[in-house]
């Protein structure tokens, strides 16, 4: 990992923007007063990389990424790894509540060629984001959070301590520094394998001791029972045929038993119809009924007839009836026309009256209108009279006016118009009493001619006392005519109703014999009788009833002994089968074979098939539990010796031996390593090697003729050098090739000559090998000959960087 580019914004000390360019940087400081913000570039290259820093303390504490009055901060690294560019960008914010908190993180492939000032512009790639950006970080550096703070940030102080140590101490670090405690992980899970182990084969054991029945003797005792009882199955076939045939047997003496039983329940259940002695009689009784009422059925039909024939003699009653309301219309319109003709009469004798009293009216009328006239006149000649003078042309006649006239003052002419208005008045009224007179008569008049007219054309009336007596004569006949039709009727019912009771005491009759035949018929069926039930004959109900009874009872007896005869052959039968069934049960008992109590021959075939299929199943089981107990003993085996390997390797890793001589090892490969590295740093002079008596490190001096000595006797320079060589002899071991070492060591307490030792130390280091140097320091003696120093301050705004050359 060689960082390029490295930009901070409100991280730590510094609270404005700063970027720190080392694109162009092989060899550099980071110099500046002590708390001025030097180790914070190195901790913020660190941050963007894994998101904590070492000197924070736990790795997932980040309180410290921002100064206490800042609310936000971000740190951006580009770096270059393995031929690629990369860009880390982790924004900070501080909430609320005052905690810190990471916004943004994400880590990107940058394009290589673009320009560092727009390099997050130019995304190749995006990698990851939020908390997949670690892990991001450590796969394309190769370098966990750990190695890095081991191999990228020197811790110096340590590896001095590592130069001195005592072999013991040495022994603690290597096993800190190089993970050897993995042994210690491997010895505690070879513990958990041998407990596992152990648990397994426990296991095993305690299911083997659930076999321990399956054994050789049980399976060949389970087998010895299988073919017994196949040879049993095979010569028992004769056993159960003579079982079957017993059953056979007592089956057939069952169904003749139960032949018997039921024709003794059918001549038991024979029983005479209550109703059969009084039939004859009721069948006699019912006929004679039917014949005197079909007697009086054709008397009173003929009755009937007659009394029909009479009264349609007498015609329909329609004809008298239609002729008298006849006669009582006619005698309706003489009365309307007399009292309309009476009517006219009286509306005709006011006319004359009225008729002067117009005339009167309409000659007072027309005397009114002459006076009207006769006084408008004088009222306009009275109006024309003063104008008028003598010789001056009269406006009436256009004569000369030759003396002026004199005049009386003409009456009130509205007198006289209200006496016209009251004379217009009576004469209208006079003409309109006169209209409505003329005109009611005129009507009555003319209603009293169209009645007379309608009465004159009405057909001449019969005789009312002939059509009375007609309508009388018809009445009575249908009078008659009802009661003859009521009696006939009545006994008709009669007549039904008897031959209703004769048709249901003949049913019961043909049931009666019905039965009777029925029961006979159930008598030969169900056989066994050597006197055959007696012949019907059908001529007389209760004799064959009587002799059927007196056969049944015969019948019956004899039923009755048959029966006794059965039950002792059936008694006999089963006694036979029972011995038969123990002798064959006992056969079966030999061979452990219990079938249920009565079992038929074919459950006793089942039960012999049901126990070999038994004693295979047992047999099969004991064989598989063989082959289990077979393979739970190797397994047993099996698991004892991984037990007993997991055992030998957790006693070896848990002793010092093996610790002392690992470390010795990698601490043999470390000072080679080491040795070739001080070898070039001090041109040839120093090597380093191990004590073969007490392993302390020890230096080779050719300056001294291939001296050794103890490195406690090297100087501070020389002391510096050899801890360098076995930091990188380190770092290689524990990481892939470095691009960069950071150096954040007090070179303060160091002499002149010491510290002029460290600077050649570095500069060699530097133009040796292609890695970018850092030195975190505050000397001036050892900054002025770096070639590029980045000169840290701090004043009351926060931490500045400014980058410079010697």
């Amino acid at each position: 990992m060689r960082p390029l580019l490295l930009q901070l914004d409100h991280f730590g000390s510094f609270r404005e923007p700063v970027t720190v360019d080392f694109s162009d940087t092989e060899y550099f400081a980071l110099v500046g007063p002590t708390g001025a913000g030097k180790s914070t570039i190195i901790d913020a290259i660190c941050f963007a990389l894994y998101g904590t820093v070492p000197r924070w303390g736990k790795e997932n504490v980040i309180a410290h990424a921002l100064a206490p009055s800042v609310s936000s901060g971000k740190v951006a690294l580009v770096f270059e790894s393995g031929g690629r560019r990369y860009g880390v960008v982790r924004a900070m914010v501080r909430d609320s509540k005052g905690a810190v908190r990471t916004k943004e993180a994400r880590i990107d492939e940058l394009d290589p060629s673009a320009p560092l000032e727009t390099a997050y512009d130019a995304v190749v790639k995006p990698l990851a984001e939020g908390e997949n950006v670690t892990p991001e970080a450590q796969r394309v550096t190769g370098l966990e959070y750990r190695f890095f703070t081991q191999c990228v940030v020197l811790p110096q102080g340590r590896f001095a301590e590592f130069l001195h140590a005592a072999p013991r101490e040495r022994q603690d670090l290597l096993v800190q520094l190089l993970d050897a405690d993995v042994y210690e992980l491997i010895r505690q899970r070879a513990v958990q394998e041998e407990e596992q182990a152990k648990r397994d084969a426990a296991f095993a054991r305690d299911q083997l001791g659930k076999l321990s029945g399956a054994t050789a003797e049980a399976e060949q005792e389970l087998a010895d029972r299988l073919a017994a009882l196949r040879r049993l199955a095979e010569t028992m076939g004769a056993d159960l045929d003579l079982l079957r045939a017993r059953e056979a047997d007592i089956r057939r003496a069952e169904q003749e038993r139960a032949a018997v039983a039921e024709r003794r329940s059918v001549l038991a259940s024979l029983r005479m119809p209550d109703a059969v002695p009084t039939l004859a009689s009721a069948r006699r009784a019912a006929a004679e009924s039917v014949e005197a009422l079909a007697a009086e059925v054709a008397t009173l039909e003929a009755d009937d007839h007659e009394a029909y024939e009479a009264l349609a003699a007498l015609g329909d009653r329609g004809a008298p009836r239609a002729a008298l309301a006849a006669l009582d219309a006619r005698e309706r319109h003489a009365a309307q026309a007399a009292r309309a003709r009476a009517e006219a009469v009286a509306a005709a004798e006011p006319l004359p009256g009225l008729a002067a009293e117009r005339q009167a009216a309409e000659q007072a009328l027309a005397a009114a209108e002459t006076r009207r006239e006769r006084l408008r006149d004088a009222h306009a000649a009275a109006h024309l009279a003063p104008r008028l003078a003598v010789g001056e042309p009269c406006p009436v006649c256009r004569h000369p006016v030759a003396e002026l006239p004199r005049h009386e003052p003409p009456a009130d002419i509205r007198t006289a118009d209200r006496a016209l208005a009251g004379a217009r008045d009576r004469a209208e009224r006079a003409r309109s009493a006169h209209a409505r007179a003329e005109a009611s008569a005129s009507m009555l008049a003319g209603q009293a001619d169209r009645l007379e007219s309608e009465l004159a054309a009405l057909p001449e009336p019969g005789d009312r006392a002939e059509l009375e007596g007609r309508l009388a004569a018809i009445a009575k006949a249908e009078e008659v005519a009802a009661q003859a039709r009521n009696g006939f009727r009545a006994a008709r019912g009669r007549l039904d109703r008897a031959r209703t009771d004769a048709e249901r005491i003949e049913r019961q009759a043909e049931s009666a014999w019905r039965t009777l035949e029925s029961a006979r018929d159930r008598l030969l069926v169900s056989g066994g009788h050597d006197d055959p039930p007696p012949p019907l004959t059908r001529d007389d109900l209760h004799r064959a009833w009587t002799d059927l009874l007196g056969w049944r009872d015969r019948a019956a007896q004899a039923a009755h002994a048959a029966l006794a005869a059965c039950d002792e052959r059936l008694a006999q039968a089963g006694d036979t089968l029972a011995r038969e069934r123990r002798k064959l049960a006992e056969r079966l008992a030999e061979h452990g074979v219990v079938p249920p109590r009565d079992a038929s021959p074919d459950q006793l075939g089942a039960a012999v098939a049901g126990a070999a299929a038994r004693v295979e199943s047992a047999l099969d089981r004991v064989r598989d539990d063989r082959k289990r107990a077979a393979d739970l003993d190797a397994q047993i085996t099996s698991k004892e010796h991984e037990a007993k390997v997991a055992h030998e390797l957790a006693l070896r890793l848990r002793a010092n031996a093996f610790e002392r001589w690992l470390c010795a090892e990698a601490l043999a490969v470390l000072v080679a390593s080491a040795s070739e590295t001080l070898r070039e740093l001090s041109d040839g002079q120093y090597e380093l090697t191990l004590s073969d008596k007490t392993g302390d490190i020890e230096v080779v001096d050719y300056g001294e003729a291939g001296m050794r000595r103890s490195a406690r006797t090297l100087s501070g320079g020389e002391t510096f050098q050899a801890a360098l060589a076995l930091a990188l002899a380190l770092s290689g071991a524990v990481a892939r090739r470095l691009d960069s070492i950071f150096l954040d060591e007090g070179f303060g307490t160091l002499d002149p000559a010491t510290l002029d030792t460290v600077a050649t130390t570095l500069e060699r280091l530097a133009a040796g090998q292609d890695r970018m140097i850092g030195v975190v320091t505050h000397v001036p003696a050892l900054a002025e000959r770096v070639p590029v120093r980045f000169e840290v301050r701090r004043d009351a705004k926060g931490s500045h960087v400014r980058k410079a050359a010697t």
